[in-house]
């Protein structure tokens, strides 16, 4: 196979469809586009679950005298109800799901409040008898914080366990949404520019099916006069696919890693090597639906 010819031949296609292989870009670039953001989304949920649930913790908040009696029918907790807590926490039954506890007074927790709150004006109106006693618990499964909840939801002189994994389930849901509706995009983008990439080649090989009969009078093989009308549509898809990988490049690098990574220190986001990683997943999907599409619209010349 003449190499050369080859080279000539896809240029001449791209000179003579330049408006319309620039559509292919365009569409291939919007559709990639989205394809990445919806495989970035994921990532980060990914990040968030790795990051925030191992760390994030089970509190046992313990009766005071200020609670509902709905709650603390009993009142605050006795020595007796707080020692049966502080056994449950050791029983054989619960020791394989934590890692650690620890016990936090209402001095401690006021304290604590005052420290992370620095000039919180609601600390003024509050005294440590007005908050619980909490036990924080470290588990060793996150996955099992269900198991350990249960245990203490009805235990005497318990006011509430929490599990802290729950706050970020409305920000795992967005991102979920975000990716789904990214996703359905994509695919709607990515049938257009399927179809876009099909007419394209359709039209080229069109315009040239005098030297494509030329081609199989002299016995060209199927795979060397369909190569030309391949790569025309390929080159187009990695182009789309390229810009479509710098666009979230600049993104995150400018947006995510410079503005909002610093102001929101506690989050872990996509970077860069995020975007680099799933790169070549998004430039091989455009390149199988840019190869698959010129080869369909060219193989109907090739019969005739």
């Amino acid at each position: 196979m003449n190499l050369s010819f080859v080279a000539r031949e896809v240029w001449e296609g791209v000179r003579g469809n330049f408006s319309m292989v620039l559509s292919i870009v365009l569409v291939t670039f919007v559709s990639l586009s989205f394809v990445s953001v919806a495989a970035l989304l994921q990532v980060q949920i990914g990040n968030l679950k790795s990051y925030w649930f191992d760390k994030a913790q089970i509190a046992i908040y313990l009766c005071n005298d200020f609670e509902s009696e709905l709650i603390c029918p009993s009142g605050a907790i006795t020595q007796t109800e707080q020692i049966a807590v502080a056994g449950q926490l050791k029983s054989s039954a619960l020791v394989p799901y934590i890692d650690t506890y620890y016990f936090e007074s209402q001095d401690e927790a006021y304290q604590r409040l005052l420290d992370g709150g620095g000039e919180l004006t609601a600390a003024q109106y509050l005294n440590p008898d007005q908050l619980n006693a909490t036990y924080w618990v470290s588990l060793a499964d996150p996955e099992k914080a269900a198991l350990v909840v249960e245990a203490f939801e009805s235990q005497p002189g318990v006011a509430a366990v929490a599990d802290q994994r729950s706050y970020f389930d409305p920000i795992i849901g967005l991102l979920n949404g975000a990716t789904l509706a990214a996703g359905s995009i994509a695919t709607v983008m990515l049938f257009s520019a399927a179809l876009l990439t099909t007419t394209t080649i359709r039209l080229s090989a069109f315009s040239r099916r005098r030297e494509i009969g030329i081609m199989r009078l002299v016995g060209a093989s199927s795979a060397s006069i369909q190569l030309p009308f391949i790569l025309e549509g390929l080159i187009a898809a990695l182009l789309g696919g390229g810009l479509a990988i710098g666009l979230n490049l600049f993104i995150v690098e400018n947006y995510l890693t410079d503005s909002l990574a610093t102001e929101l220190a506690f989050a872990n986001f996509v970077s860069a090597t995020d975007v680099l990683a799933v790169a070549p997943y998004v430039l091989g999907l455009g390149a199988i639906l840019a190869v698959l599409a010129s080869g369909i619209s060219t193989f109907r010349h090739l019969r005739t």
